[in-house]
């Protein structure tokens, strides 16, 4: 009976020991677990703290525009904070519809960055698939001086863009002004269709050729439909760039009030003692319209990875 008791004893005690041991080490893990978890929380606070302060800050600028264009009066800032418009109002919207020709600036914008987007987009289109595809004495040359022309800014050009719209007799009007417009996105447009068409498979065009297609069928057919996300990218950053331009307009355009685009109409509002902000707060709204439908339109074809596993092997 005593050995018994004397040999559980060590049994109990080894038990207890265990015990403790494994008690002692979940407790451990417990604590690290949730030292884990709340760095893990802390971190994601952080992010949703830094994402909140970057949302307000991309979305106030365009609310401060909205609630200045209801505003009754004309300033944009006053001493008192109001992010509410006292008495909201229309009449700066009313004011740029009736008492400016600002349909007319819009129908001239319209025209001349959408045959630009067109003209421009045709030709970078083209020149990329060239640029792209065939290897030709001087194509690595055309590469180079794109780039370089790229780094000039197209202001340095207006002298010799008035003078060859002046031999055509264009200048003054939309189309010179489309026509400018295409030719300074013509080399971005190339640059960047092109950089597209190089991730496109050319065992797709090689599988075409062997069915009997031609170059040009190859072209509208299969590289056209892959390349939509850049070419509706190119056509959106094209369209913007001369939508929001204002110095070239106002050099070739004709100084009558009917034939200018929105940013040159608008500039024709203020005076040299008063600027109504109101007015162009409401403007500016309305110029957005435009753009939103366009990239709506669009931003079907943004997307990628169409010609992922169009390529065994």
């Amino acid at each position: 009976m005593s050995e018994n008791i004397w040999e559980a004893a060590p049994m109990n005690a080894l038990t207890t020991a265990t015990t403790g041991a494994i008690s002692q080490t979940a407790q451990r893990a417990t604590t690290a677990d949730l030292g884990r978890r709340i760095r893990q929380n802390v971190g994601l606070g952080l992010i949703y703290a830094f994402l909140t302060i970057m949302v307000i800050f991309s979305v106030f600028p365009i609310y401060f525009v909205v609630q200045a264009s209801l505003s009754p009066n004309q300033a944009l800032i006053s001493t008192t904070l109001q992010l509410l418009p006292t008495h909201p109002t229309l009449s700066n919207y009313t004011f740029v519809l009736q008492q400016e020709p600002f349909a007319n600036w819009m129908f001239n914008s319209i025209i001349a960055c959408g045959l630009a987007t067109v003209i421009a987009l045709v030709c970078a289109t083209t020149g990329a698939y060239a640029l792209s595809r065939f290897r030709f004495r001087g194509s690595r040359f055309s590469l180079v001086m794109l780039i370089a022309l790229q780094t000039f800014p197209g202001l340095l050009a207006i002298y010799a863009y008035y003078s060859i719209l002046s031999f055509l007799h264009l200048d003054g009007t939309l189309i010179g002004l489309a026509i400018v417009y295409a030719a300074g996105n013509v080399v971005f447009g190339t640059l960047n269709i092109k950089g597209y068409f190089d991730t496109i498979p050319i065992e797709l065009e090689e599988a075409a050729r062997v069915d009997g297609a031609s170059y040009f069928t190859t072209f509208r057919s299969i590289i056209l439909p892959l390349a939509a996300p850049a070419l509706a990218a190119s056509a959106l950053f094209m369209f913007i760039g001369g939508w929001n331009d204002f110095l070239l307009a106002k050099l070739i355009l004709n100084p009558d009030i009917h034939s200018l685009t929105v940013p040159v109409g608008l500039f024709l509002l203020q005076s040299d003692n008063f600027t109504p902000w109101g007015y162009f707060a409401a403007a500016s709204v309305l110029v957005s319209v435009p753009l939103m439908i366009l990239f709506l339109y669009l931003q079907r074809f943004f997307q990628s990875g169409l010609t992922i596993g169009s390529v065994k092997g």
